[in-house]
């Protein structure tokens, strides 16, 4: 297992970054794409209704990560022998924003077929059942991070659509129980309050051409004892699987306003 915790900020050439993350992108995405060109190669030619399918936008996504911890989870992500990746550090480090942008990015180049988000809703023990509206419409306070990085590629009407064909599913972590998800981005965010029960059923539910960015913030965490993400990043420490990757981040890759990165110094969490 490889590790990618760099200590300290450091400036970065944008013009290097992109060439670095073009070549990384283009090299590491290749097979990637072959699967998804051969499996619309084998869709059937006898459909009795003519359905016209969703139309992938094209607009770019630009990824530039700002450090060298977002440049390591950036590259991370879109190495292709890296089958799960972990994002771990604080607020305002870009660990949801750079993993929604790369999976938009996979789903603009064909290399996945759909971007799955989840997490744990409400509380630890995940009950939705006296929230009003669906499922969707539940989750909607939590995930609206997500929707607000994924309004700057599609418009309202297209995620509407996307959503209603199955192309992003919005989903607790509870309803992954049992599933296995083929050809799929998996965003799993907010995981700091996951049991180890819960973090290993999520882990499993990954399938051929899937890839899986797991983001948490131990800072935030209402369980110390019994955490998942805290037993599992601890195994990965001691293991050499190569298809598992861990990135720390730190404060001093927090990109929003300085006024957070004073609060947080406030509060000691360092």
């Amino acid at each position: 297992m490889i590790s990618k915790s760099v200590g300290k900020i450091f400036p970065l050439l944008e013009n290097e970054v992109l060439a670095n993350l073009s070549h990384q992108g283009g090299h590491l995405m290749g097979a990637k794409r072959k699967a998804a060109e051969k499996r619309n190669s084998n869709k059937g030619y006898n459909n009795v209704v003519d359905i016209k399918p969703f139309q992938k936008p094209s607009k770019q996504v630009n990824i530039l990560p700002r450090n060298r911890n977002q440049e390591s989870y950036v590259l991370s992500l879109l190495d292709e022998t890296k089958d799960i990746v972990f994002g771990i550090g604080p607020a305002g480090t870009g660990k949801t924003l750079l993993a929604v942008q790369v999976a938009v990015k996979l789903f603009k180049e064909g290399a996945v077929d759909k971007i799955i988000v989840t997490r744990p809703a409400v509380s630890v023990d995940e009950d939705l059942g006296f929230l009003p509206g669906t499922l969707e419409e539940k989750m909607a306070p939590w995930t609206r991070p997500i929707f607000d990085v994924l309004k700057e590629y599609f418009n309202a009407a297209e995620i509407t659509g996307m959503i209603q064909e199955g192309i992003i599913e919005i989903s607790p972590l509870a309803y992954m129980r049992g599933r296995t998800f083929k050809n799929s981005f998996i965003l799993a965010d907010e995981m700091q309050n996951a049991t180890p029960n819960q973090m290993k059923m999520l882990l499993t539910r990954l399938g051929e051409g899937s890839m899986m960015a797991v983001t948490g913030d131990l800072n935030q965490a209402d369980r110390l004892k019994d955490n998942g993400l805290i037993d599992f990043t601890n195994l990965m420490e001691k293991s050499n699987q190569t298809c598992l990757d861990i990135v720390h981040f730190d404060q001093g890759d927090i990109e929003r306003h300085a006024a957070v990165k004073a609060v947080l110094q406030v509060y000691g969490d360092e």
